[in-house]
């Protein structure tokens, strides 16, 4: 694909793995009584914001009844909540919520993606399904390559599928291999060594992690805020707000 958007538009029409096109069309015909009215995004979920942003946000895949749903990433769902409030405080989101497409959100900079696009029944894709999503993901980081400086990787999982597409794009890990944790980080460069990439690790914000306080919202803004000021981009919000919450 030679542009973001057709990428996008290829992203959502693939039917590679057999158990998440069931899962994810099972998941829109019998529904979430809330959601009775909806209908269903269905499809591969693709990656949101701007084709020449500076800071990538990778996450794990799209939430049954979040993005499967509203046919965007970490939309209508807890994690979205969280992620989408964070990125406003820091400037870098027109809004703090993020409830359907065509709801007006814009990201400034950024752009959030994710190495498996269906949902996933218990959330958890397998190794295979990871490996078979693969070209997506790694297209996606070409597409992006000359204006990207830095990439938020939210959680293990998302780690471990996003190095082997960074090796294999001719970017050089540092040894020993960079191992995922909640503010780490990892200092790439080209096979030149005239461009670099930074890698920042932060615990995904899922439900579980939020109700058990391994991650709050003050932790998701740091890790945001270190990708941000790395990329080079704004450092102040660009709307008044109150004091940031715990």
């Amino acid at each position: 694909m030679r542009d973001v958007s057709r990428l996008d538009a290829a992203v959502s029409t693939c039917r590679a793995c057999p158990r998440l096109v069931a899962w994810r069309e099972e998941v829109a015909l019998v529904k979430r009584r809330a959601y009775r009215e909806w209908e269903y995004w269905a499809r591969p979920v693709p990656g949101f914001g701007p084709p020449d942003a500076a800071l990538a946000i990778v996450g794990l895949a799209p939430a049954a009844h979040g993005g499967n749903r509203t046919g965007r990433i970490f939309t209508g769902d807890p994690s979205g909540d969280v992620l989408y409030a964070a990125l406003y405080d820091l400037g870098l989101a027109s809004q703090p919520t993020a409830t359907h497409r065509g709801d007006g959100l814009e990201l400034y900079g950024v752009r959030i993606t994710v190495p498996v696009h269906c949902a996933p029944p218990g959330n958890r894709p397998t190794t295979t399904e990871r490996d078979t999503c693969r070209p997506w993901l790694a297209r996606e980081v070409e597409l992006l390559r000359p204006t990207l400086r830095a990439i938020v990787v939210l959680g293990g999982f998302a780690w471990q599928a996003l190095l082997p597409v960074l090796t294999s794009g001719g970017w050089e890990l540092p040894r020993p291999r960079p191992a995922f944790g909640h503010g780490a980080e990892a200092l790439l460069t080209d096979a030149d060594g005239e461009r670099r990439m930074h890698l920042i690790g932060g615990y995904h914000p899922s439900q579980r992690n939020m109700s058990t306080r391994t991650l709050t919202p003050a932790m998701l803004r740091d890790v945001l805020r270190k990708g941000a000021v790395i990329a080079g981009l704004p450092r102040e919000p660009q709307h008044p707000q109150a004091p940031f919450p715990p």
